[in-house]
Order: C-alpha cells, then structure tokens, then sequence
C-alpha cells in the first residue's frame, strides 16, 4: 500500500493557500518597519519590536504541529489549523497599518506592534501544518517536488505582497504620501487586499484536498517498513519529549538555520533604512519624507525581485537536485545569497540592487524548499508536524539572537549606519553553507550523471 502520486494540477492545489499567507507575510517583511518608524521607532529599536515574530514562532509553531498530528475531525488533520490561521492574520494585516486609530488605548507604536504579534501568531499557525500537509499527502519521491512547487507559490505570493504599494501608487496614482506619524493610504490598500487574498487561497486548498486519514497514514509507514510509534495521547509535556529525542539529521540542519536565519532576519529588517541611507543618501532620522517612502516602495519591489527569482529557480531545484544532490545545491545556492547581501554595500543606483536580488532568490528558494526535503525522510509520519514544528526552533531562535542584539551592534560596532548589517547578513549565509555538507540525508535520491 503506497500514497497515490499526485498530478502536477493537485500539488498545486495542495499548497495553493500560500499563495495568500506570503503574500502577507511579504506585506509584512517589507513594510513593517516603515510603518513603525512612522510611529515613532528608532532604527536600532526595530528589531527589538520584530522579536515578537520569532517569540511567536517559537511557542505556536511546535504546539500547533503536535496538536495537529493529534487532530482528527469531519474537516481533516491539519485544514482546520491554517484556516484558523488565515482568518486570524487577515485581522492583523487589515488592523496594523490603521494602529493609529487606536491611540485612545495605547500610542500608535505600541498598538503597531501589538497587531504585528498577531500577524506573526497567525502566519505560524498557518505555516507549518502547510508545511506537514505536503509530507502527509506525498510519497517520498514527489516531496522535492512537493516542496518546490510550494516555493513557487510562495515566491509568486510574496512578489504580489512586495510590489502591491509601488503599483498601487505608480499605476494607479493611489497616494504614498501622509502627515508625520501617519501611514500612506497606498499601504493601507495594500495590507487589506493581501487579508482577502488569503482568505481565498487557504479556502481553496481546503475544498481542493483530501486528507489522509490517521489509519491510512499508519498503513502507508508499515509498507514502506517504518518504525510505527505508539500512540500517545495529545499533551503540552510531550512536545518537549519530542524535542530531546528529534533526529540526528535535524539537529545537523539545525545549525545551518541559524545563521540562515540570523541573516533573514538582519535582511528584513534593516533593508529600507540602510538602503534609504546608503543608496539614496537620506540621513539616518529621516523616516516620513517624499524620498524615505520611494526608497520604502523600492525595497518592496527588490524583495519581489528576490521573491520572483526564487519562484523561477525553484522550478529548477529538482532537477538541480537529481544531479548535485540536495546539499550541494542547497550550499550553492546560499552561497550566491550570501554574495548577494555583501554586494548591496558597494552599489549607488538603485536600479542594480535588483543584481544583489538575483542572488538572494536563489538562497531563498533553496531555503524555503531543502531543508525540509531533508528533513521529511528522517521523521515518522505520525510525529511529521510536530517535528516541522519543532524545526522552526532552528529558525526562530537565531531570529530571537539576531532582534536582542542586532540593534545595540548597529548603534554601537557600525555607528549607527545598517548598511553593516546587511552585510553581516550576508557572511552569515555563507557560514552556513559551510555547514550544508555536514548533514545527513536519509533518502538522498541516487545521483544522475
């Protein structure tokens, strides 16, 4: 007994609802500290207010893939968790940019943040039961596929999310303009149309896809000769359980996601001002002016840039794969990320920082689509979402590290100037190439020549 192969048209669909959570989750990566610097935050503040992203992830994302694994009902496994999800994040898209309105509670930056939690909770409730999903639904030989085709639409997601306030405002002349303190209505646009999207898509995942039940996912491991766990009943203890027995090839990825995602984490949230500062030469307190809120738009247009290569290239990561293997092309690819974020300090048009892009969309491909191919090969099925879970300790941790302490190194080792680190960033992405080889693959596919 094996799990049916599925057509490229049902893969697509398996995956279809993150078109809409990137897309606001793009919204929120490159406009979140342009919105709270117009309330008020200090650039070496910002990443402490971004820290409530990876908080969230570190507590939702292991408790929602446990209890997920341990969820059975008329409406499925893991469906129920990211249409809860979905629902929750299009409140906070459409409620942060309108936090001013709320200042009779608490100031503008606080209420900012408050709404960029609740984003966070949501995504993460949505995230990684998406995640699992593709290895409940897979044999072992679509998973790279499965992963990659859900890259795609993550990158086809996040380019609609990241170019949405520049084409609103240069196509069809909506204002990117406002009074001090207050948000552009191009951006208020854009965050409550990235809330229906995702909506939309999630739904049509869920009425698109059958899950499979706990049984014939049990009788799927017993013919592919696994281990079958005992089953456990669903409690809060057992995560930690799970987290001191996780897979040896888990705790090898582990390192080559933390400096992975310590240079996300530095990219996302020091982009605008240290391209507003170093490409467009505005000083570093400017945050309001007509030239601040062009460079804000170009940054959301690189970061569909990078999102739209990635897209592409993951169309190719298969194949790549079939032929270099996963970790030598997953250590190929954020190597050219890395190079990538380093050169961003040597460029002065604007137009060019679409080359440094280039490079960071084949990381971020890579990123979004091998570790967990990985990954999935070395965990029963019966634990697959709490251990996806799990996982994202490995991303939201160095997250965590990087928003306590990327701040006071920007203000105090590079003299308040980010443009440093963009550049960290990018040698911590070739550091954890260096880790790639160090990994062990479970169910690498055989090599072709």
């Amino acid at each position: 007994m094996k799990k049916r192969k599925l057509g490229f048209l049902e893969i697509w669909n398996l995956s279809f609802g993150y078109l809409g959570v990137q897309m606001g989750f793009a919204l929120q990566n490159a406009n979140a500290s342009r919105i709270l610097s117009t309330f008020g935050a200090d650039i070496h503040q910002l990443s402490w207010f971004w820290i409530v992203a990876p908080l969230m992830g570190l507590v939702v994302q292991p408790i929602i893939g446990h209890y997920s694994d341990n969820t059975w009902s008329k409406f499925g496994r893991r469906k129920p968790y990211f249409l809860l999800g979905a629902m929750l994040a299009s409140i906070g898209l459409i409620l942060m940019p309108q936090a001013g309105a709320f200042t009779a509670i608490l100031p503008a930056l606080w209420m900012g943040a408050g709404f960029l939690m609740i984003m966070d909770a949501s995504f993460n409730i949505a995230m990684e039961p998406m995640r699992a999903f593709v290895a409940d639904m897979l044999p072992s030989d679509q998973r790279t596929l499965g992963y990659s085709i859900q890259t795609v639409l993550i990158g086809l997601g996040a380019v609609i999310g990241s170019w949405l306030p520049y084409v609103l405002s240069n196509w069809f002349g909506v204002s990117n303009e406002a009074a001090v303190g207050e948000i552009p209505l191009h951006l208020i646009l854009s965050f409550g149309i990235g809330a229906v999207a995702i909506v939309v898509t999630v739904l049509i995942t869920v009425f698109t896809t059958k899950e499979y039940s706990p049984e014939e996912l049990e009788a799927f491991e017993k013919a592919e000769g696994k281990t079958i766990l005992v089953e456990e009943k669903a409690s809060f203890s057992q995560i930690f359980k799970d987290f001191g027995q996780m897979p040896k090839t888990m705790k090898q990825l582990g390192l080559v996601q933390f400096f992975t995602w310590f240079a996300l984490f530095g990219m996302w949230v020091f982009s605008t001002p240290a391209i507003a500062h170093h490409v467009y030469g505005l000083p570093l307190d400017d945050n309001h002016s007509a030239t601040y809120q062009k460079a804000g738009d170009w940054v959301g247009i690189i970061f569909g840039v990078y999102n739209a290569v990635s897209a592409v290239y993951a169309f190719f990561l298969p194949a790549i794969a079939k032929k270099l293997g996963r970790k030598k092309t997953h250590t190929f690819s954020l190597i050219a990320g890395g190079l990538g974020l380093i050169s961003i300090y040597f460029i002065q048009n604007p137009n060019y920082l679409i080359l440094s892009m280039v490079g960071v969309g084949i990381a971020w491909a890579s990123i979004l689509a091998m570790p967990y191919a990985i990954l999935a090969g070395s965990i029963p099925a019966k634990k697959m979402g709490v251990y996806m879970g799990i996982f994202n300790f490995f991303i939201c941790m160095p997250q965590i590290v990087n928003a306590v302490i990327g701040g006071p190194i920007v203000k105090y080792f590079y003299g308040g100037n980010p443009i440093y680190a963009m550049m960290t960033s990018g040698i911590a992405l070739i550091i954890a190439a260096l880790f790639v080889m160090r990994v062990h693959d479970v169910d690498e596919p055989l090599i072709t020549n």
